[in-house]
């Protein structure tokens, strides 16, 4: 029988809107939750309400529940595929892939392949959408996920926010305080690590070198060899835009997407957040 490869990703790929479409890419949303009030993650609520409700109101976050999941996959089994690949956030950082491989096992007459991406946000969504070009172009289940397995270990993230206080918050914090010193103008730029949790990749003088900073390990990596290039934005679109226009003249930059990050990671971070996200082609 004939392979028919459907694709599950978490909401906080941070993927386009217009890219999760034209794949027909099937998503399942976090939980945004206020006191009273709960959210689907980028359904009900957009990244600029939650930073616009901070500091006054800082909401907590919650994966898909295990019943969202399997209706997704018995969606999925209903329209007649065969295969599934799902792709998440990292497991360090989130206990999405896990939910998602339990309720797996309950779909036997399914080929599931659930993957711990070890990253987040366009990390993640530079894997999604390799595999989604290489379903669209008729690859085997196989040629897809080996593909994803070349990719998962060149893929880089990294970004500067405003403040450390909602990392802390959220008990995402990791490695990054323990490197900081006590003084706030140093400002870290956080990346992620091979295990898939955060940690002070280097650290600038103020909020302005920290953006140069960012631009610097770009340029770096562009010297070498051409790139797939992300950035992200989180609540400071002026500094995203001239961010944007900046690393558009560099060379060697054989794909750019601009994303804003979901509102489950922006509560994380707070507002003012800039990110990029590259790996080597």
């Amino acid at each position: 029988m004939k392979e028919k490869i459907a694709l599950i990703v978490d909401s906080m790929c941070d993927l386009p809107q217009e890219i999760i479409q034209r794949f027909a890419i099937k998503v399942l949303p976090a939980k945004i939750i206020y006191p009273g009030e709960e959210y689907a993650d980028g359904v009900d609520i957009q990244p600029d309400e939650v930073y616009r409700r901070m500091p006054d109101e800082i909401p907590t976050t919650a994966m898909p529940t295990l019943h969202e999941i399997s209706e997704t996959f018995e969606q999925i089994r209903r329209e007649g595929f065969t295969h599934v690949l799902a792709l998440h956030i990292s497991s360090g950082l989130s206990g999405t892939v896990e939910a998602v491989k339990m309720v797996a096992r309950d779909f036997e007459n399914l080929k599931i392949d659930v993957m711990d991406t070890k990253t987040l946000s366009m990390g993640t969504g530079w894997m999604v959408l390799d595999a989604a070009r290489n379903i669209a172009n008729g690859l085997c289940f196989e040629r897809v996920v080996e593909s994803l397995q070349s990719i998962q270990p060149k893929v880089e993230v990294y970004y500067i926010i405003e403040t450390l206080e909602y990392l802390r918050r959220g008990g995402r914090i990791g490695r990054v305080a323990g490197m900081l010193g006590q003084f706030l103008h140093i400002k870290p730029i956080i990346s992620v690590d091979r295990e898939g949790n955060y940690f002070t990749y280097c650290k600038a003088r103020g909020r302005l070198k920290s953006i140069d900073k960012l631009v610097e390990i770009v340029e770096n990596k562009v010297k070498e060899k051409p790139i797939k290039l992300a950035i992200l934005n989180g609540g400071a679109s002026r500094e995203f835009e001239k961010l944007v226009e900046r690393l558009r003249q560099l060379p060697n930059i054989k794909e750019l997407v601009t994303s804003d990050i979901s509102p489950a990671l922006g509560v994380h971070t707070g507002p003012g957040l800039l990110g990029i996200s590259f790996y080597e082609v």
